[in-house]
């Protein structure tokens, strides 16, 4: 009955969703809305043009943010500091809102419904439901600013894609205390091993990772990792991979895709399910923690306190060690939108492009480690003015190595990421993400 299942979602894939993971054709000039015209013409000037802009819109209002980051908060008044640079008689009052339990999308839809919205923008995760629920459905719109494309070797009408704010990393830790070593990523879904991690529904940037891993590129990954191992450790996965065979040809998976359901299939249903990614890091870098690992976001590090039973020099990050086989982790975006019925277009646009093309406006997130800026102009600036690298530090020994962040090409390259495609993930998510939905339902 569960195959019959599958093999009908397969079909419907094929017929219905063929368009689902494609971009929308551009409008009509006709057919633009409002704050679409605004985004087409503040495209094409720069932060200063856009200041000014925003000054003549928004002073002596209010501006309403929504994102899954709180960090906004933090930028908005360095943004209003930015415009008083230009015109010392500006003021904006602001308020930035963060729903809990992935409620951002049914907050954004309602407002939608408005002829003029609440919100004047918003940053938001999870590929996946953007493409569904918000761009395609014309809640929200992409702006691409000037010199942000510039920066990265394109024009605002010729990039494709969404305007990433930064790319963030979750990678596979472990505590060293004992003797247990992890030196190949299929170790963390071997007989035993339950890998402490957030619940793919209650994260669901969590899910997009087990879709993105029946991609090609990192299908291919798990298949190299797993011709390393020994032939004892291959035979504890062989008869999973079999089982998943039939499978990946259902959902037209490329030639490694058994490898990636095998791999997802033991992952879902061994992982300890945790609440939030703190208390993950906080159990793993305790010394009680022996032979525990996680998959949680690389940053929680940070705010480590020693003492004597805690310690960064307790834990290891995996694909920091020499000889480390496979996938480091995965990678996602906090991505930056436009409401189409914004009520300050204009505003939102220049907070937008101060955010991506100037340090002070991504300090709010780039003071971490394991959050990269997507402007290389202000990635290159941001490592010389906080010294991820070094652990932050400048002069001085720093013993704690899991702390030096290799930064954003390592970790997509050597570190070998997983990284969210939301046109992928909308793609797979009626075929491999039902498949994951059972497994999550029966098999555990």
């Amino acid at each position: 009955m569960k195959k019959l299942m599958l093999v009908m979602l397969s079909l419907l894939l094929a017929l219905g969703l063929t368009a689902c993971g494609s971009k929308p054709e551009p409008k009509p000039e006709d057919n633009k809305s409002a704050v679409q015209k605004i985004i087409e013409e503040a495209q094409g000037m720069t932060l200063e043009e856009l200041a000014k802009k925003a000054i003549e819109e928004s002073n002596g209002k209010k501006f309403y943010g929504v994102g899954n980051s709180s960090r906004g908060k933090s930028a908005l008044p360095l943004f209003i500091e930015y415009l008083k640079t230009i015109d010392p008689n500006y003021n904006m009052e602001f308020e930035w809102q963060q729903p809990k339990n992935n409620k951002i999308f049914d907050q954004l839809s309602a407002d939608g419904l408005k002829d003029t919205g609440t919100f004047a923008m918003t940053l938001i995760q999870d590929g996946n439901q953007i493409e569904s629920k918000m761009v395609k459905t014309g809640v929200l719109d992409t702006f691409i600013p000037k010199e942000w494309a510039e920066a990265n070797g394109t024009t605002p009408d010729k990039y494709e894609g969404y305007l990433a704010l930064q790319t963030l990393n979750k990678v596979f830790e472990y505590n060293c205390t004992g003797t247990k070593t992890y030196d190949n990523c299929w170790d963390f879904v071997a007989e035993g091993e339950h890998g402490l991690f957030m619940g793919i529904d209650s994260e669901i940037v969590g899910k997009n990772f087990l879709y993105m891993l029946t991609a090609d590129k990192y299908a291919g990954y798990l298949k190299e990792a797993y011709d390393k191992l020994s032939a004892e450790e291959k035979a504890y996965f062989e008869p999973v991979i079999k089982s998943v065979e039939s499978d990946a040809k259902d959902f037209g998976l490329g030639e490694n895709g058994k490898y990636a359901l095998a791999w997802i299939k033991l992952w879902v249903e061994s992982y300890s399910e945790q609440t939030d990614d703190g208390p993950i890091c906080n159990i793993l870098v305790d010394k009680s923690a022996t032979d525990q690992f996680g998959l949680l976001v690389y940053s929680k590090l940070r705010s480590v306190e020693e003492s004597d039973s805690v310690s960064l020099n307790n834990v290891k990050v995996a694909a920091y060690q020499d000889g480390y086989e496979g996938i480091g982790g995965y990678a996602y975006c906090h991505y930056l939108f436009v409401t189409d019925n914004s009520p300050l277009p204009w505003t939102a646009c220049a907070f937008i492009a101060y955010m991506v093309e100037t340090v002070d406006g991504f300090s709010a997130w780039g003071k971490d480690m394991g959050g990269y800026s997507s402007n290389p102009k202000v990635l290159a600036a941001n490592e010389e003015k906080y010294h991820h690298s070094t652990g932050g530090y400048v002069d001085g020994v720093n013993t704690y190595d899991a702390k030096n962040d290799r930064g954003y090409e390592w970790w997509i390259n050597t570190g070998k990421l997983v990284v969210e495609d939301p046109v992928y993930c909308a793609k797979v998510a009626f075929t491999v993400g039902s498949w994951i939905e059972l497994l999550t339902k029966y098999g555990k």
